[in-house]
């Protein structure tokens, strides 16, 4: 019987010492500043929200949240820096829903999209919008889809980051739908994205309302469509995609927080809490909603299921269409 008794007893030690070692870590969790690491050049979408919470979650946390951008490959130099990193709660990453892509369009990632992290909370949703320069002939979509109808291969297009970008998928889905060949530009972030396009490097952009907004209010870009099932409330006159000939048509987008794998359950617990609290905050609330993003709350169990359905969605439309890395 002690044969038995005796090692059933130790590994119940070890588990206690383990969860009281967990909880101590918890307890005086962070000491020192924390960071958020972004795929993306700063100006975009996800850097742009990623500042937001960085500021708001400091106050709650005692310690400052440094924003540090990583850019370059679909967000997976970035990506790859955090799956490494110690999982002490000190290094995170702010995540787009095309990290739902990766895994399909980079075969050979050092790490893996799920099981490489622990998700701590989703932070918010958001449609990708069609803009063009105002100098452009274009006033809708059907104006584009009809100008790469006539000359494909000739127009141009800037979607963020590229690589598995929930934007530059977006554009994907759309040329397979509407049967055109465009070309993409990448850029490492929304920021140059946008300032090849104002520039009239490229023809028409596909971003988030996030970073497009100030030049579509502006004057400067032209929102054609929007991607999501219903309109934007900030875009409200922009019909959708599938208002304008493609019904079914919808791709939306999600920001949220990850963590290494491995990261303390109660660390866990303590950054989704403060997180949701901060996207519950009336001020967080107005400034993302005033970005187009719709607000997110939950727990990390619900954001892990939500990246979980995304990689199998986006993962077979991406083999479905042949997509390849730029």
């Amino acid at each position: 019987m002690n044969q038995v008794i005796r090692p059933l007893l130790k590994g119940l030690l070890v588990a206690g010492a383990t969860l009281l070692l967990c909880t101590a870590h918890a307890q005086d969790y962070p000491s020192k500043p924390v960071s958020l690491v972004v795929g993306f050049a700063p100006g975009g979408s996800a850097d742009i929200l990623a500042r937001l919470v960085a500021q708001k979650l400091g106050g709650p946390l005692g310690q400052t949240v440094i924003v540090d951008n990583r850019p370059g490959a679909g967000a997976t130099i970035a990506t790859a820096v955090v799956a490494a990193a110690k999982p002490d709660g000190y290094t995170l990453l702010m995540v787009t829903s095309g990290h739902a892509g990766s895994s399909a369009l980079y075969p050979k990632l050092s790490y893996d999209t799920q099981k490489s992290f622990d998700p701590v909370a989703k932070v918010g949703a958001s449609p990708v919008v069609i803009v063009a320069p105002a100098s452009t002939p274009y006033k809708q979509m059907k104006d584009v889809v009809d100008a790469a109808r006539k000359s494909p291969g000739k127009l141009n297009y800037a979607a963020g980051g590229g690589g598995a970008t929930t934007t530059s998928l977006a554009a994907e889905f759309l040329k397979s739908e509407t049967k055109i060949d465009m070309v993409m530009v990448p850029y490492k972030g929304s920021g140059p994205a946008l300032t090849a396009l104002l520039s009239g490097e490229v023809d028409v952009g596909f971003d988030i309302p996030s970073s497009a907004l100030p030049h579509i209010k502006s004057g400067k870009l032209r929102p054609l469509a929007v991607t999501t099932r219903t309109r934007s409330s900030v875009l409200p006159d922009v019909p959708t995609v599938a208002e304008q000939g493609l019904p079914g048509f919808e791709v939306t987008g999600w920001f949220g927080i990850l963590a290494p794998a491995g990261t303390p359950p109660a660390v866990i617990a303590r950054l989704n809490k403060e997180v949701n609290a901060v996207l519950s905050d009336p001020d967080t609330r107005q400034k993302l909603e005033s970005l187009g993003v719709e607000p997110a709350s939950g727990s990390p169990a619900e954001f892990g299921k939500l990246i979980e359905s995304e990689t199998k969605r986006y993962g077979d439309a991406i083999r479905k269409l042949g997509i390849k890395a730029e």
